[in-house]
């Protein structure tokens, strides 16, 4: 951590006092990128360029909780199913439901949700259409 700026010393002297001594203490020595060309430079940017930027860097994603949750009903009903048992149909669509419901309570900004809860016993009835033995 640096000292604070001593009383009576402008910001630019110590600033530029700080510079020297880490230069002087190799701290500068090695940087990723040092030699390089600035990536970028000259080309038009909008003002959300560093947000793309950095969660490129970062390896990060944003998907609308409203697309996500649309995403999420249709992974719990394909794994609803998928189930073994009736119970496991029912855990899976009771838990996307509340989901849904909680969304539908709380709206938020962007695109419409466009979900229902999911009606149980027709998800059961489905699934058992799906997993009767058939002759």
């Amino acid at each position: 951590m640096t000292e604070r700026k001593p009383a009576g010393m402008n910001f630019e002297s110590w600033i530029d006092k700080q510079i020297r001594e880490a230069t002087e203490r190799g701290e500068f020595d090695n940087l990723p990128g040092a030699g390089k060309p600035i990536p970028g430079l000259g080309k038009r940017r909008d003002e959300m360029w560093w947000v793309r930027d950095k969660m490129r860097r970062e390896r990060l994603t944003f998907t609308h909780p409203t697309f996500a949750l649309r995403k999420a009903a249709e992974v719990a009903r394909a794994e609803a199913m998928a189930a073994t048992s009736e119970r496991a149909v029912r855990d899976i669509v009771a838990e996307i439901n509340k989901q849904i419901v909680e969304a539908i309570r709380r709206p938020s900004s962007g695109p419409p949700l466009n979900l229902m809860p999911f009606d149980v016993e027709r998800i059961l009835q489905e699934w058992r259409e799906q997993h009767t033995d058939k002759p």
